[in-house]
């Protein structure tokens, strides 16, 4: 049976878009960012299918005869945020921008969302994760009032210390947040973020989880359901698309993980979607401007990728890229609007196309549903019959 296998390595974009200004994201390139402050990146499998031949990259040698097709993609919707790039990736393009909060959440909201967690909160700011906590976790612990910040993108997060408030009890407060962030406060995404370690100290648990949207349209991970296949998530997949389309999953704690959790799929399963995100590259290094930690995060997954290629079936299709970019070299710590990486690789798969800049991100999700013969999507263009075999 048909099988594909997506690989979204989370924020790991491929240079500025042409409308990076109306963002503030003028010069942003993680990639090659990333190379230059590092003097080089060493990705040798990941040159081998293409990457270098989609920008310069330091580092990165183009290939005279790459053994994958490659090229980038431009995102259709407006933002730059997890929840729209893969809704795009998956055929839902967005023509108005998830909700942000730049000044903090409405003091209304704010008064009602107490009441209905019975207890004050803290913060209503736009933060960086592990500074919040750093700054107000004392606070937090002292008054068992949850820190509840924002950022750039359309989230709401709600932190707290997993000995001061369970786990239990920090999800109840989020799926209250879920069902009470409506109409124009409606934000894309509801992250509960648990911490623990003491003053000074604090850092964030694996424990995090993710309140989605329901996508507001039909996915591509509905049409190969609807169609009989299985769909396999790993990672904060399932959250993504609200669980949705989705007959099996695994979470996952860090990149090495997803990447063990993929090869166990591509043991166990025989046909229908494998689609992964890989966290840490946006959540542990992106967000935190960790230019180094980002770079080594690229070499390690690098080195798992021939391991990647040696599990693949004949009938199966790679397909390699990102949701946005979060170049850790810029002053922000947010997301950066990028251009994504496009790597496609299979036995059936001709070696070396170039499939140039793809306008949308659901030329992807129209490929797989093509490669996989359902139901069409409703947008994109599939690049399949540029890469299939004769």
């Amino acid at each position: 049976m048909t099988r594909s296998i997506i690989i979204v390595l989370d924020s790991v974009g491929i240079g500025e878009m042409p409308d990076a200004g109306k963002y503030g994201d003028v010069g942003s390139h993680t990639l090659g960012n990333i190379a230059k402050y590092i003097g080089g990146l060493e990705l040798p499998n990941l040159a081998k299918l293409g990457l270098g031949n989609i920008d310069k990259i330091q580092g990165v040698q183009a290939q005279a005869e790459p053994i994958g097709s490659y090229g980038k993609m431009a995102e259709a919707s407006l933002g730059k945020d997890t929840t729209s790039g893969h809704w795009e990736i998956a055929g839902v393009i967005l023509d108005k921008a998830l909700p942000t909060f730049p000044q903090g959440f409405p003091q209304e909201f704010i008064r009602r969302y107490e009441q209905a967690i019975g207890r004050g909160v803290i913060g209503n700011e736009v933060a960086s994760g592990t500074e919040i906590i750093q700054r107000l976790g004392e606070e937090h612990v002292r008054t068992g009032k949850p820190i509840v910040y924002t950022s750039a993108d359309s989230v709401f997060q709600v932190a707290a210390h997993e000995d001061v408030i369970p786990l239990q009890e920090l999800m109840r407060f989020c799926r209250l947040a879920r069902e009470l962030l409506t109409d124009e406060l409606q934000v894309g995404r509801v992250i509960a973020r648990p911490f623990l370690g003491q003053a000074g100290q604090f850092y964030r648990t694996p424990n995090r989880h993710d309140f989605a949207l329901e996508p507001p349209g039909k996915t591509l991970l509905d049409y190969i359901t609807d169609h009989g296949l299985a769909v396999n998530a790993v990672g904060k997949i399932r959250d993504i698309y609200a669980g949705r389309g989705i007959t099996d999953f695994i979470p996952t704690k860090n990149n090495m993980e997803g990447v063990d959790k993929t090869l166990e799929y591509m043991t166990t399963t025989s046909g229908g979607l494998i689609m992964a995100n890989l966290v840490d590259f946006d959540m542990v290094y992106g967000h935190r401007n960790n230019v180094q930690g980002y770079a080594e995060a690229l070499q390690a997954f690098d080195q798992r990728l021939p391991e990647l290629l040696s599990r693949l079936r004949p009938d199966d299709l790679l397909i390699i890229t990102a949701d946005h970019g979060c170049d850790p070299t810029t002053q922000g710590t947010d997301h950066t609007r990028e251009y994504v990486p496009l790597l496609a690789y299979g036995h059936k798969i001709k070696n070396g196309v170039n499939l140039g800049v793809r306008s949308t991100f659901a030329d992807l999700g129209a490929t797989v549903a093509e490669y996989l013969e359902v139901e069409p999507l409703s947008v994109g263009t599939s690049f399949w019959p540029e890469i299939r075999k004769d």
